[in-house]
């Protein structure tokens, strides 16, 4: 690999940026893409985001553009932070422009509405020849824009790629680990959105630490025990883009999933809520699909079943997290080793 790589991150939301700029700190030339020309005009002006990370310097290596082909130009490396509602047809955008050799990384922890295709799929479906990965894990973006230490995970089916991203990204306080169970690493931190929602509902209700506890390590055997049934490594669900997103997300004021469920236990009505955000939170679109998902499966998900019929079917919050606590199966640990 060079000593310094050209990479394109695409989607200019809080997110991407930071990626953009630690990939520009590590000494590689980086074009960020928003569809807006004046925010990206705005970035390259200020050197800051002001709309989703104000105060947050940008490098000098890191140029933002409105324009897709000139962003994807001679790219070494693609990153697609995009929602996971246009993530499809951003990639075909994308095909006209990247040669087959470029390595195409997820950021987006989302499922694609009409189907359940995790975002990795759609770019092996779009873009088959290029090599790709998904990068998860316990990542609010406000955190690492101030520096605190934080753990993200690259999954591929290769070493070598793992390799590659960990040496764009890694740096004193952003730690790149690695997996080879790609579905599973992306599958955790698309389903960690839903399970978000439903903690922030707990937390308008005053649930006590215990009923945290409890809630919390419940949904990562939903999860996991839905995994499964998809073919992923439920150890997997273990590691940081398991149990570490899982945690973060669901304690967190900074993250939006946990947002709406605080609003919604409070009372406010959901498109409310929705037009108050300036971000997608994807837990919503994720909940959904998930379900039918479920259903269609037969996978037990008593917490899924409970978050849909408060958003969707408008039963009382306390009502149904009673039914939810009181219906979840017996057995604690679903998968173990040895003896």
């Amino acid at each position: 690999m060079p000593d310094s790589c050209t990479v394109a991150v695409l989607g200019g939301g809080s997110f991407g940026t930071v990626i953009a700029n630690i990939i520009a700190c590590n000494d590689n030339r980086v074009r960020l893409w928003l569809r807006n020309e004046e925010r990206a005009d705005s970035i390259n002006r200020n050197r800051q985001n002001i709309e989703y990370l104000p105060g947050y310097q940008l490098h000098d290596k890191l140029e933002a553009t409105g324009s897709l082909a000139r962003a994807v130009e001679g790219v070494d490396v693609l990153f697609v932070a995009v929602p996971s509602s246009s993530f499809r047809q951003v990639v075909q955008e994308l095909a006209a422009h990247v040669t087959t050799d470029a390595l195409v990384i997820s950021l987006t922890k989302g499922i694609e509405p009409g189907g359940f295709r995790l975002m990795s799929e759609i770019l092996g479906e779009e873009l088959p020849a290029n090599p790709r990965g998904v990068l998860s894990g316990p990542n609010l973006a406000g955190e690492i824009a101030a520096g605190h230490i934080t753990g993200s995970v690259i999954a591929s089916d290769s070493a070598e790629i793992n390799s590659r991203i960990h040496d764009l990204l890694h740096n004193e306080s952003f730690l790149i680990y690695s997996s080879r169970d790609m579905y599973g690493v992306e599958l955790g931190g698309a389903l960690k959105n839903v399970y978000a929602i439903l903690a922030g509902v707990g937390a308008a209700l005053a649930f006590g630490e215990n009923t945290v506890g409890m809630l919390l390590t419940r949904s990562l055997a939903e999860m996991s025990r839905f995994a499964v049934h998809m073919g992923a490594n439920p150890m997997t669900f273990l590691g940081l883009a398991g149990v570490g997103d899982l945690f973060v997300t669901c304690s967190s004021p900074l993250s939006r999933n946990y947002r709406v469920g605080l609003a919604l236990g409070r009372g406010q009505p959901l498109d409310v809520i929705l037009a108050d955000m300036d971000q997608v939170a994807e837990g919503i679109n994720t909940l959904g699909l998930l379900k039918a998902e479920a259903d269609r499966r037969q996978v037990h998900m008593p917490l899924v079943k409970g978050l849909y019929a408060i958003l969707y079917e408008h039963r009382p919050v306390a009502d149904v997290f009673d039914d939810m606590m009181h219906t979840e199966q017996a057995q604690d640990v679903e998968f173990v080793t040895g003896r």
